[in-house]
């Protein structure tokens, strides 16, 4: 039973009233890049609007989905009223608050800085004090998770935690130490340049900072999907759970090995030396394992849903599946963009390879493959299943559902693989303008207007989504059953301790995080000739 569902709702209508901004933020950059449209002759519009799009779709939207989802996960999985309501409530209007703040700035072309904040470029302190609030109300949820579990454990003692909110508080963790990183850049490098308390930075310092937070903060944004995959997809498709234990050890190593890897975005910059490139590089392998891990464990859990349907043979039972479910859909999708996307991340990992596409489009076709579509096709999923329960009405049609995913699906194809392409023939990445007439470009204008194409279609999926919840929001009331989560085939009886808590996972964590992260920052900390002159981005 979800007790708060208003909670739980205007988190989730928050992240999708600004998520839809940023996509058409984000189809409209593509298309002024494009030879469809003339030059719009200021190239600040470009970066004021690409700062909005990365800011609400790296920061707010993935934020928002996570906490929605983590409280109804704790209400549901827990079976008790979520501890700390006021501050769950405080922690939103901080979010919002905080996203409002920071995006004034951006509008008034005070804070073209890109998600990334990109020192020694500086904008008005109003965006990065805004930007500290969403995170300082994320980090509220982070406590209430833990306090809602230490709740729960003090009532069943020795109990397994259930595996939704083991996942859930696992990816809370790994979210706090995460925005350590950005944090500390913000805190200790931007922000007192950006108030005038210094006119000089030190550039590479803070982009090792930021490194901490750059790749780690993907996997944040890959907690809900992951969850999805393993408790609500085989219930969804009448199956069970492969292996409870597999879930947790995935889990366990995202907590792990997702953090000591984001020096692999700084192959380019001099102020890292090569051992500790290296280190990195082996990590984001590592990394691989848990994901890995969960396509085995899933496809396992997809076949005995199929078995049940009375599929035979070794292949005969895919035939069998609820291929028109939304949720098979769904997952489907998801995967073939997380393969496609993956493998284009071993290329990003390996130093000599990188070279080749480092800030090319490639990378971002690549991050747009992971995150707006593996990730974001699976939070539409998410919502999908939820609603019914958010609002006691059913979703409004199912035929108008698959349309939305396959329209997503398409969308995101066509607008990130011509991106792969025209990276490797080495066109630049935030570039606001290019010239298809000169000959030297003009091979890349058709897969520069098939993205855009994709841009458009993306665009109809993400209204046709939002069409979809408004209609199910004010759809005829129907009772429904209390909201569950998938089961194992073996549910376990009794979990390990190193399975059931996170002491030893967390001190990992950060000790991993120390040694790969240590060094490299105190060498620059205690130089003194490493600072350069801060650019204010807009009028002063």
């Amino acid at each position: 039973m979800l007790h708060n569902r208003r909670l739980i709702l205007a988190h989730f209508w928050l992240a999708f009233a600004v998520f839809a901004a940023a996509l058409l933020l984000g189809a409209w950059q593509m298309y002024v890049r494009s030879p469809l449209s003339p030059w719009i002759s200021n190239p600040e519009w470009y970066y004021r609007s690409l700062t909005a799009h990365g800011t609400v779709m790296g920061y707010v939207f993935p934020t928002l989905v996570a906490m929605a989802f983590g409280y109804a996960i704790s209400e549901a999985s827990l079976k008790q009223n979520l501890v700390g309501l006021r501050w769950a409530w405080a922690g939103f209007w901080l979010i919002a608050i905080g996203a409002i703040v920071a995006m004034i700035p951006v509008a008034l072309g005070l804070a073209s800085v890109l998600y990334t904040f990109y020192p020694p470029l500086i904008g008005s302190p109003f965006y990065y004090l805004g930007v500290v609030m969403v995170v300082v109300g994320s980090w509220i949820w982070v406590v209430l998770m833990s306090i809602n579990l230490r709740v729960w454990k003090r009532a069943n003692p020795g109990a397994p935690v259930p595996l939704p909110m083991f996942a859930n508080v696992a990816g809370s963790y790994l979210w706090a130490w995460t925005a350590v990183g950005a944090a500390l850049e913000l805190l200790l490098q931007i922000i007192p340049v950006a108030i005038g308390f210094k006119s000089t930075i030190d550039a590479g310092l803070a982009r090792v900072f930021f490194s901490w937070t750059l790749h780690a903060i993907v996997y944040f944004w890959l907690m809900p999907t992951y969850i999805a995959y393993y408790t609500i997809v085989p219930r969804a498709i009448g199956g069970r759970i492969y292996s409870d234990t597999m879930a947790r050890i995935s889990f366990i190593l995202f907590l792990v090995v997702a953090m000591p890897i984001g020096i692999h975005h700084a192959f380019a910059d001099p102020q890292v030396g090569a051992g500790f490139k290296f280190v990195h590089s082996a990590f984001t392998a590592l990394v691989a394992l848990p994901t890995l891990l969960t396509v085995f464990t899933i496809c396992a859990s997809v076949e005995i849903a199929a078995r049940a349907r009375g599929g035979r043979g070794a292949f005969g039972w895919l035939a069998v599946l609820p291929w028109r479910n939304p949720m098979m859909l769904a997952v489907t999708f998801s995967f073939i963009m997380l393969g496609f996307g993956g493998a284009g991340g071993l290329i990003n990992m390996s130093y000599q390879l990188d070279a080749t596409i480092h800030n090319t489009q490639w990378i971002t076709g690549h991050f747009h493959l992971i995150f707006g579509g593996a990730i974001v096709i699976m939070y539409f999923a998410i919502a999908y299943d939820l609603w019914p329960h958010l609002t006691g009405r059913p979703v409004v049609s199912l035929a108008l559902v698959r349309l939305q995913l396959w329209l997503w699906f398409i969308g995101m194809i066509v607008t990130t693989f011509p991106w792969h392409y025209v990276g490797i023939l080495g066109m630049p990445r935030r570039m606001s303008f290019f010239d298809y007439t000169d000959p030297a470009l003009a091979n890349e204008a058709i897969s520069v207007v098939l993205s855009a194409i994709g841009g458009f279609i993306l665009v109809a999926s993400g209204v046709l989504f939002i069409v979809i919840l408004v209609k199910t929001q004010f759809a005829a009331p129907r009772p429904t059953e209390d909201y569950r989560f998938a089961v194992a085939v073996h549910p376990p009886a009794t979990v390990p301790v190193a399975l059931n808590s996170y002491g030893l996972w967390i001190a990992l964590m950060i000790g991993l995080t120390i040694t790969n992260y240590g060094y490299p920052i105190l060498q620059l900390a205690v130089r003194d000739d490493t600072s350069v002159p801060a650019v204010y981005v807009g009028e002063r």
